[in-house]
């Protein structure tokens, strides 16, 4: 692999904007080398007198005295070609320029603006690390007073020294402590220093865990205890604990309260206080160890470029850069390696009890194994859907059960247990393809739904599921056409009928399946999601609890066939297909009810968003869906209406076009960010994953289309002559799906873009106390 296709694959894809251009660079020297080769300008094959002069003093080194094999040696070039310097006082604001000495020569133009373009490139990634080096020491500083409260607070609830007959001002700590996490950071340079964690110590004959992970150890005797310096109990004082309204209970507890409440002291208060800081260790270890590869792939990348231009311009150049950019911030800056090491060691001590095999695989995130018989599977559950869809066409063609007279039986009952399933089946095969092009594309679609790192579903995992999924359906369709249409299987009406509920069982049943088998991490991720928007707005909303119900408003058609499932089975007579509750007003009623759900915890979730963002957008978004909900009731009452009213059909058709027109707008404008007039892109944004405009402009068309797909209800196109009236629904409910596959891309990649643009690479995880006094150290 080229190494600037590896260093796409390998970069942080939130921070790209910050690394080296290495391709622009790269195409700044293919000039130089279209041009050298042009003009033939190949130091390696030089003629006159000065040639004759270099080869004879080549000759002459051959009799010099040999200086030997061990003696260290500085070889000085001959002709220097540039001169690196640097200006600017303060080492923050160092900035480094690099003069080329052979511009006089013909096409030295090509090479002063390569030089330039890589003093641009080198300045931005200094300036860069830099800041991030800042940041990432002052939440050490942040961590080592959380740590403090936390030592502090496991003192006070395990209470040691009530064994073991001490006052608590006896408990020390070691000045300095040997194995601290955030101990200085770079103690001699600058006089950088970062304040020790104080980790409790007590003397015994041998070592005692107390709080899962603080060891006593007996370093010396008893009667020394007192050359140790008390713990800070005090800090106790000054310290709450921070209420996020993540919970129901929590965010009760806002709305009513403080978001900060006082110690009790309690053994579950210290759990959930371990918990979170497990959460902000691990958070906080993978941001360094970003960083560091940040930090590395960018040397490599320069000294790469910089080789490259030597082979190039047959010049020597790259040593004496290289020597600059060692010497650099960039080269010289070990904080970050530092800061690993003693994050590690700490995690190990506090939180793994000293295991550090246990320790590390906490930090560390485990990485995804590809394995082949995924794609074997996925290949052979997709060759028996396909089989199985032939034999079903076939089945219907054969018997004539598209003339058949229990056609309009079969379609109304049948077909819509079947299609429940289908609904899901299609969505899962667009949401595969979409992890294929975001793959694709780069977009780190883990990171913004929040999987576990190592647990996210590839569009090799979702496809077998949906290609699983297809063949359970399709053989269940065909099992129950043959047992209804053979003479020998019609005494077995009720067993024919139970086929749909039994996939539909099977279907529940691997859903919620405890047992660590068929992508369990991903089915409670997809289960929890799912419990946040069925109790909106009580859990705190998260990108992958809104974006779920986004796609659970493409999904109104299922929540419809639930409803007829439960009516089916429970309150009609399934074995001779009677669908007497249909037309019933309260099964209307629940008609209308159960599709305005999904619709309803959208608006919940915008407005508990607007009550902590103060962000007016979430307002109007929360209108979209009310005036949604209104288009989807008045359009719902005229297809109930036997009679077809113009009163309905004018309310339908008005408020369906209103919704419309709100909706595309949102999709095209605010979730895509697309039709900008002044962007690069003329009419889209400034920046495109997809090189082809043209894909854009056919999405926003598209997306119309499929919005207006409503109107064959208010114009009455419900039924043909070879599409009975429940195959239409179901085709628009499709439609559908199939648009919302498509917004789900152009969505993703627009908040692909948002955290690029401010450089978002990690998550936000809230630290359990909080200092009332921010003086306290």
């Amino acid at each position: 692999m080229k190494f600037g296709k590896e260093l796409a694959s390998q970069m942080v894809q939130e921070w790209q904007t910050a690394y080296m251009d290495y391709d622009n660079l790269k195409s700044l020297l293919k000039d130089v080398m279209i041009f050298r080769q042009e003009h033939a300008l190949t130091s390696s094959s030089p003629s006159g007198p000065e040639a004759r002069s270099r080869a004879l003093k080549r000759r002459l080194t051959m009799y010099r005295a040999f200086s030997g094999l061990t003696r260290g040696t500085t070889v000085k070039t001959e002709d220097e070609v540039i001169l690196v310097s640097s200006d600017g006082g303060a080492a923050a604001e160092t900035h480094y320029q690099t003069m080329f000495l052979k511009s006089s020569e013909e096409g030295g133009e090509y090479e002063m603006v390569f030089f330039r373009r890589l003093d641009e490139e080198f300045n931005k990634v200094v300036k860069f690390y830099k800041e991030k080096v800042q940041e990432v020491k002052m939440e050490a500083q942040e961590l080592n007073r959380q740590m403090d409260a936390l030592i502090a607070l496991r003192i006070k609830v395990d209470k040691p020294y009530v064994e073991h007959k001490f006052s608590p001002r006896q408990i020390r700590v070691p000045n300095p402590a040997p194995a601290t996490v955030l101990a200085s950071v770079n103690p001699v340079k600058k006089g950088v220093r970062m304040d020790a964690i104080h980790e409790v110590e007590m003397s015994s004959e041998e070592g005692v865990n107390y709080g899962g992970g603080l060891e006593m150890r007996n370093k010396k005797n008893k009667n020394d205890i007192n050359s140790f310096r008390p713990a800070p109990l005090e800090i106790l004082d000054h310290v709450k604990i921070n209420v996020e309204p993540n919970t129901p209970v929590s965010t009760l507890k806002n709305v009513l309260g403080s978001s900060k409440s006082d110690l009790s002291f309690s053994k579950d208060e210290l759990k959930r206080a371990e918990e979170k800081m497990i959460k902000v260790f691990v958070e906080f270890c993978q941001q360094l160890r970003l960083l560091k590869s940040y930090c590395f792939l960018n040397m490599l990348a320069f000294s790469k470029i910089m080789k490259k231009y030597d082979k190039i311009t047959t010049r020597s150049a790259s040593k004496s850069y290289l020597e600059m950019v060692d010497k650099s911030y960039l080269g010289t800056c070990d904080e970050v390696s530092k800061l690993i090491e003693r994050t590690e060691a700490t995690f190990i001590k506090h939180f793994a009890n000293g295991n550090r095999r246990k320790g590390m695989k906490s930090l560390k995130p485990g990485h995804k194994v590809e394995r082949h018989r995924t794609t074997f599977f996925l290949g052979l559950f997709t060759g028996c859907s396909i089989a199985l869809a032939v034999a079903i066409i076939i089945s219907i063609h054969a018997r004539d059960l598209l003339n058949h007279e229990r056609r309009g039986e079969y379609m109304e009952s049948i077909f819509t247990l079947y299609s429940f399933v289908g609904f899901i089946v299609l969505h899962m095969v667009m949401y595969g393809m979409n992890t294929y092009y975001w793959r694709q594309y780069r977009v780190n679609y883990p990171f913004i739904f929040g999987f576990k790192p190592g647990t996210e579903l590839g569009f090799r995992e979702v496809l077998l599921v949906a290609s699983g999924l297809s063949v359970l359906t399709l053989a269940a369709v065909l099992s129950n056409l043959d047992m209804e249409m053979d003479r020998r299987t019609e005494r077995f009406q009720t067993l024919t009928e139970l086929v749909p509920l039994a996939l539909v069982l099977v279907v529940l049943s691997i859903t919620f399946c405890p047992f660590n088998i068929i992508y369990r991490s991903s089915r409670y991720f997809l289960l929890s999601c799912a419990w946040h928007c069925l109790c909106a707005p009580l859990y705190k909303v998260t990108l992958s609890d809104f974006f779920l119900a986004d796609q659970l408003t493409s999904q109104v058609q299922a929540f419809r066939s639930i409803q007829f499932y439960v009516y089916y089975y429970a309150l009609g007579d399934f074995r001779k297909r009677s669908n007497k509750f249909l037309g019933t007003s309260v099964y209307d009623l629940l008609y209308i009810v159960v599709a305005i759900i999904p619709y309803w915890s959208r608006v919940l979730q915008c407005l508990r968003r607007l009550f902590e963002e103060r962000d007016p957008m979430q307002g109007f978004n929360a209108l979209k869906y009310l005036s949604t909900i209104a288009a989807l009731v008045m359009r719902t009452m005229y297809s109930l209406n036997l009679r077809k009213p113009m009163f309905w059909r004018i309310m339908a058709a008005s408020t369906s076009g209103f919704t419309t027109v709100y909706n595309t707008y949102w999709d095209i404008v605010i979730d895509w960010g697309l039709l900008r007039k002044n962007s690069k892109n003329p009419w889209l944004r400034d920046k495109l994953l997809i090189s082809n405009k043209a894909v854009y402009f056919v999405a926003i068309v598209v997306n119309i289309l499929l919005r207006l797909v409503w109107m064959q209800l208010v114009l009455d196109f419900n039924e043909t002559r070879f599409l009975h009236r429940k195959a239409m629904v179901t085709l628009v409910a499709c439609l559908e799906i199939i648009r919302r596959g498509i917004w789900n891309f152009f969505r993703l990649e627009n908040e692909h873009f948002n955290n690029v643009g401010k450089y978002r690479a990690f998550k936000s995880v809230p630290l359990p106390f909080h200092y009332e006094d921010e003086k306290i150290r």
